[in-house]
């Protein structure tokens, strides 16, 4: 934990991370970009942007045993081609009070018709409260930054139009003071889609279980995360349902959320 008035001194290092996401992101994208100068109109890259605006009555972190505990909205973007994406997700709590901020790079390195792998990095920023107190006793809310930087890895087998089974793996490092240091998380999930409820409307089911190790603690879980769709529609409602199996690590025995999401999706050809 550190005085808001005295950060720790590592921005540097903050920065320097966030300017090899980015180069990454230029180099990666320009190559496209001058490999269809050559071509003809029909074979140029593709690009898209979009995003979603979600609406929560408790928020749920990426790790799903972790809540804000009330209210919350999530704000998504993707950037990018087929293979490369910058993704932030910005999230804050519905008094307007930051969250935490993730800037995610994603590259889809293979993308066959049985089989994707997907691995990712971002910096972020975690926000917690702390409480202050001055010479005479008087306290007063600080909302101090927690720094992190992470990787991500992602392979996923595609059995049917309906069902695939993947795995996650996402590792985590804290660099402010007061931070968990090595973050571990594990998780084997599947993905049910296209199930017919009514006319246009279909749900999907993604169950999975996973083990978190931070620091000295340690547990299992297990998530289940639905989500109802019609096709004529930009809105969704999706549910995290997440129990503890076993585990030392401090939190609730089972978090639950509901959430209505606005999302919208353009591709469009470079000039």
């Amino acid at each position: 934990m550190f005085d808001m008035k005295h950060p720790p001194n590592n921005y540097s290092s903050y920065n320097t991370i966030i300017t090899i996401g980015i180069t990454f992101l230029l180099f990666t994208c320009t190559r496209p970009l001058q490999a269809a100068e050559n071509t003809s109109d029909s074979s140029k890259t593709i690009y898209h942007i979009a995003g979603s605006a979600l609406i929560t009555n408790s928020g749920i972190s990426v790790i799903p045993t972790f809540t804000l505990g009330k209210p919350a909205t999530i704000f998504d973007l993707s950037v990018g081609t087929e293979k490369f994406a910058f993704e932030p997700q910005l999230r804050f709590s519905m008094e307007g009070k930051p969250w935490s901020f993730l800037f995610w790079f994603r590259y889809k390195a293979i993308a066959k018709p049985k089989f994707r792998f997907t691995m990712g990095m971002h910096p972020s920023v975690a926000f917690r409260n702390y409480i202050s107190y001055d010479r005479l006793g008087n306290s007063k809310e600080l909302l101090t930054p927690h720094q992190y930087v992470a990787s991500e890895f992602a392979p996923n087998w595609i059995l049917s139009k309906k069902l695939s089974l993947g795995a996650y793996y996402l590792y985590s490092h804290g660099m402010t003071e007061g931070a968990t240091n090595n973050t571990h998380f594990v998780t084997i999930n599947s993905n049910i889609s296209s199930i017919p409820i009514i006319k246009n409307t279909y749900l999907r089911l993604n169950p999975q279980v996973f083990y978190l190790i931070m620091d000295n603690q340690a547990g299992s879980y297990a998530t289940l995360n639905m989500s109802l769709t019609n096709s004529h529609l930009p809105f969704s409602i999706s549910s995290i349902l997440n129990q503890k199996i076993k585990s030392t690590i401090p939190g609730n025995d089972f978090v639950w959320n509901i959430a209505v999401t606005y999302q919208f999706q353009k591709k469009f050809k470079a000039f």
